[in-house]
């Protein structure tokens, strides 16, 4: 079973609203999940993007795998090292 950590939208038309969840890669965007841990308002000026640290880092240790928009939340969060660019911090601390 492939576990991710994906978006799953629950807004309405042309207000998309997004909750951060651990799901089976299997499952459908909308569909089941095993937990959910976060979430994205990208309507509000700034985007507003709140994730539970604790209980990502235990996904993540579990072997979880973001999706490429989840892993730039993360990020934005502080969950994962790196900035928006992607850039490693310790690369960035070492130029």
């Amino acid at each position: 079973m492939a576990v991710k950590i994906r978006l799953k939208r629950i807004g309405m038309k042309k207000r998309p609203f997004y909750r951060v969840v651990v799901a089976d890669g299997r499952s459908p965007r909308d569909g089941r999940f095993i937990e959910e841990i976060g979430y994205y308002d990208p309507m509000t000026q700034p985007a507003v993007v709140k994730v539970d640290a604790d209980k990502a880092k235990l996904w993540l240790g579990r072997g979880a795998q973001p999706t490429d928009t989840a892993r730039i939340l993360l990020r934005k969060a502080g969950v994962l090292p790196g900035g928006v660019t992607g850039k490693p911090e310790t690369a960035a601390a070492e130029a």
